[in-house]
């Protein structure tokens, strides 16, 4: 098996389809709220530090992982150590619980991209357009199984015929659509009885510290947020690195390669705050800016670019189809991750076992579609929300299995194979791998401390 595993033609496709994974739907609709919840610039400085330290540290890890075993997943733990096996089953668990419903949302993004690529930018603004549109029967479905049939077929073309190539053409072109709106978002300008807000004004506000009343329980608040954002940003413990990784050719530098996708990953999503928070500062105040989630894509930014004007259903279309890009290139790495395991555990093709995982992804996205409408119900979760099929599914994706398998590969790492493994990994063609000592430390002791904070807080102990 591992003779006949695939590989990236080199660390171009690696790095932009590692980072198409990264950049997604988190980036553009939890960052920017997170960061004007948080004190703006504040909040900023602690994710990039985080970045560099703890995200760092996760990523290089699962990425050596992939490489060293040149294993699914699924088995790439059990490789290493057969008591630990049970790692991979979660990191699998994961991508194949998060498919189906970030296909379910690849849809709504697909459906408000028709929207306004065909002249309809005033429907989505109309009282209720969103909550209706999800909780019809048939449309949903349609464009979700519209969207796994993407998603399938770039799986099904392989590694160097289908992620790599779609992410050396999508990826650059994301990123520049984010550029040019971002720049456009700062030249914004309008008057709301009689007072005039500017983009540059809200980009003060995104960009400036803001420490008034600033206190330790306070700034614990800003840490876990942004410690959140960036474990649930990066792909790992999801099973994603560790196939991409095991897709990487030893003679690619490991750690620079993943230096440039938390850099990556951390730009768009900086990006993704100027553009998104920006307009709705300009747009709605201070008061539009606590829209989060589903809420500040379909409906906060459709309202933002109707009150621009022309411009708006031009710069609307551009945004979807950018949003288009990240939820696919997204979802596309969900879905490797599933079949790479597939493929290995039953021994049977690519083809093969995309189609499967395909059905699968369908027939369980279906039920997240009926999940607004027939089979609706409302279930209070630990972390003090309600949710329904779709936030079920999350939570136990997101908050339980994610955390715990983190955990789980930091004591595998730091105390059992021994942090030399992923150091000798990253070293081995006699690359620099800075701060050795930093990384042991961190692998060790303050990623499994950080995360088990962050697994009670969603369990809601705290």
């Amino acid at each position: 098996m591992e003779n006949k595993r695939s590989s990236f033609s080199g660390s171009v496709g690696f790095v932009l389809s590692a980072a198409g994974s990264a950049v997604g739907l988190g980036n553009l609709w939890r960052f920017p709220y997170l960061a004007a919840k948080n004190g703006g610039g504040l909040f900023l400085l602690v994710y990039i530090v985080l970045a560099l330290t703890f995200g760092f540290t996760l990523l290089v890890t699962e990425v050596a992982i992939g490489r060293n075993t040149r294993r699914s997943p699924l088995k790439a733990y059990g490789f290493l150590n057969p008591k630990w096996k049970w790692i991979g089953i979660f990191e699998v668990l994961v991508p194949f619980l998060i498919l189906p419903y970030y296909c379910a949302i690849g849809g709504w993004v697909m459906k408000y991209c028709s929207v306004y690529l065909t002249g309809q930018s005033k429907a989505p603004v109309a009282e209720g357009y969103f909550g209706n549109y999800i909780t019809d029967i048939v449309q949903p479905v349609v464009f979700m199984g519209i969207f796994v049939f993407f998603t399938s077929f770039v799986i099904y073309r392989g590694i160097n015929k289908g992620i790599e190539r779609l992410s050396k053409i999508l990826m650059p072109v994301l990123v520049i659509i984010v550029v040019l709106i971002a720049i456009f978002s700062i030249t914004l300008k309008h008057e709301d009885n009689g007072t005039v807000r500017t983009g540059l004004q809200g980009l003060m506000i995104y960009l400036i510290p803001d420490v008034k009343g600033l206190t330790l329980k306070s700034f614990m608040r800003v840490l876990l947020d942004a410690m959140g954002q960036l474990f649930y940003s990066i792909s790992v413990a999801m099973g994603i690195m560790i196939s991409y990784g095991s897709y990487l050719g030893d003679e690619n530098n490991l750690a620079d390669g993943v230096t440039q996708i938390d850099f990556f990953d951390t730009s768009v999503a900086f990006l993704a705050g100027i553009m998104t928070i920006l307009p709705i500062y300009v747009f709605m105040g201070r008061e539009g800016m606590g829209a989060s989630g589903p809420s500040l894509l379909f409906v906060s930014m459709p309202r933002v670019f109707d009150a621009m004007g022309g411009a708006g259903v031009f710069l609307g279309a551009l945004f979807f189809v950018m949003v288009f890009f990240a939820a696919l290139t997204s979802s596309i790495s969900l879905m490797e991750a599933v079949v790479s395991s597939i493929m290995e555990k039953f021994n049977c093709s690519r083809k093969k076992a995309t189609v499967i995982e395909g059905v699968i992804a369908f027939l369980i996205g279906l039920t997240v579609c009926l999940g607004y409408n027939l089979l609706y119900f409302e279930l209070p979760l630990p972390n003090g929300s309600v949710g329904q099929v779709l936030d079920v599914m999350d939570y136990i994706s997101n908050n339980i299995l994610m955390p715990v398998a983190a955990i789980g590969t930091c004591i595998l790492i730091g105390w059992i194979v021994k942090p030399d493994m992923v150091i000798n990994e990253a070293t081995k063609n006699g690359e620099e791998f800075v701060n050795k000592t930093m990384y042991k430390i961190m692998v060790r002791f303050v990623a499994p401390v950080l995360l088990f904070i962050l697994l009670i807080q969603s369990l809601g102990v705290f």
